[in-house]
């Protein structure tokens, strides 16, 4: 185990963007601290969201939505930065000019991260941000705090922030569900061997119709595959796209509380006087978004659960929306013959000597067959923390020191604090993003996650701060 130290010492288990922005601000913050990011890759800042990508995959937001308080900001570094002329160029142009509407590669903004992270890094010891290369698998509370590594190191903590990012898509239910111990079935589409040994004219389909499909089908056709691809899910809705102009002033908060009922009738209501008035629906839902936090903690668990059972799917689309340019290159796709969207549900699976051949109950309509090389989990990631055998998760639960929620959602947390078993918010052990959604629901965007990671490093440098509240969202400003 680690000597102990009289520097205060904060651990951070993650390397991706949570994780980073939480560091470097605490690092900036209380430099006299030291600060430890545990990252298995080889790579900081980048996560999934922002390693696992092509030159294809832009971001979801434009470049003006991603400025986390950071020095330089990323519009400077863009402007700085040579390798990134050729996006700007194309961004500006897709944007009429617009420099706060451009839209720029993923990878770029992972490059802005793990620069800022490089250059605030320590390597003699001390005080500052350090990192250590390493699978976290164990916390432990008791006689001393600390993270245990899968090498058996022990970095010893004073308070444990955990900042684990999305996980790995879960296999799906439904029938057969043997064919997804097989090679034909690809569990995680991000994993570096997914597509191994798949050939040019290979058909595939894909479980699931969101931003996870629209990714896969821009790596793929940027890859060379050219052969026809089936994407499903229950309503087979694809996310929206972006459009530009317009302004809505805030609206939802002066509604709560509403039920999802209420609450949907009215955006209804007000996307139709937007449209009435040539605003663009997308700015009814930016004016709604900061709000969204509010809104979900003003819900019983039976109001949760309406939402997420019959309105989750078309908030999804409609919030997460794609840029102009993914979405007509995914269209393009799908114009061509080689990309179809099917609303269905899965009836069998059965191999063949040409891969598997799939039976689906199309909405409305009779049966369809599909034979494909290979299916592919894009259903998105994994919330349920109960169920989940990672052993750092699993450990928590064992342990009690972490109580996952009743929706699937995550664990549950008090102002970023974990709740323990018999619902004690922590002093010591702290979670940021997407472990955070069944406080917050939408804590996964970028916007979002500034703002936890702004209150938590406010109450961990100066505990006398104000903890996050719901309210803290609604200064977000529009823009999605």
């Amino acid at each position: 185990m680690s000597e102990p130290s009289s520097v205060h010492t904060v651990a951070v288990v993650g390397g991706g963007l949570s994780g980073a922005l939480f560091a470097l601000k605490l690092a900036a913050a209380r430099p006299d601290f030291h600060i430890v990011v545990i990252e298995a890759t080889r790579r900081i800042g980048r996560g999934l969201a922002y390693g696992a990508c092509t030159p294809q995959h832009l971001l979801n937001v434009p470049v003006s939505r991603m400025e986390v308080g950071l020095k330089p900001g990323f519009a400077d570094w863009l402007d700085a930065n040579p390798d990134a002329a050729g996006a700007l160029s194309i961004g500006l142009e897709e944007s009429g000019g617009d420099p706060h509407g451009i839209f720029v590669p993923r990878a770029l903004f992972g490059a802005y991260l793990e620069e800022r992270l490089e250059v605030a890094l320590v390597t003699d010891g001390g005080p500052g941000l350090s990192l250590v290369r390493g699978e976290a698998v164990r916390i432990l509370a008791r006689p001393d705090r600390a993270v245990r590594l899968s090498d058996g190191r022990e970095i010893a903590a004073d308070a444990i922030v955990l900042a684990t990012g999305n996980l790995a898509p879960r296999a799906p239910g439904g029938p057969d569900q043997w064919f997804y111990d097989t090679p034909g079935f690809v569990p995680d589409p991000w994993a570096p061997d997914a597509f191994d040994g798949l050939q040019p004219d290979d058909p595939l389909m894909l479980l699931g119709t969101g931003l996870t499909t629209v990714d896969i089908v821009l790596k793929l056709t940027a890859a060379g595959h050219r052969g026809p691809i089936l994407a499903t899910s229950r309503r087979g809705l694809l996310p929206q796209v972006h459009a530009a102009g317009g302004a809505w002033p805030a609206f939802l908060e002066a509604a709560i509380p509403a039920s999802p009922r209420a609450l949907t009738r009215l955006i209804r209501d007000q996307v139709a006087a937007a449209q009435a008035q040539g605003v663009p629906w997308q700015r009814v839902f930016d004016a709604a978004r900061p709000a969204i936090p509010a809104v979900w903690s003003s819900w019983s668990s039976r109001e949760k659960r309406q939402f997420l059972r019959h309105l989750r799917t078309r908030w999804d689309v409609h919030r997460h929306r794609m840029a102009p340019r993914i979405n007509d290159a995914l269209h393009a796709q799908a114009e061509s013959g080689r990309l179809d969207i099917l609303a269905a549900r899965l009836r069998s699976y059965r191999l063949t000597d040409d891969g598997v051949d799939i039976t689906l109950a199309p909405r409305g309509s009779a049966e369809r067959r599909f034979t494909a090389a290979r299916v592919v989990n894009c259903t998105g990631p994994r919330r349920d923390a109960g169920n989940i055998a990672i052993p750092l998760l699993a450990d928590l639960r064992d342990q009690g020191l972490a109580l996952p929620d009743a929706l699937g959602l995550g664990l549950e947390t008090e102002n970023c604090a974990l709740l323990d078993m018999d619902r004690r918010a922590s002093t010591w052990l702290f979670a940021l993003g997407a472990l955070t959604c069944p406080q917050w629901w939408e804590i996964t965007a970028v916007p979002e996650i500034a703002v936890q990671v702004d209150r938590l490093v406010g109450q961990l440098a100066n505990p006398e701060a104000r903890q996050l509240s719901a309210g803290d969202f609604l200064d977000l400003g529009a823009g999605i």
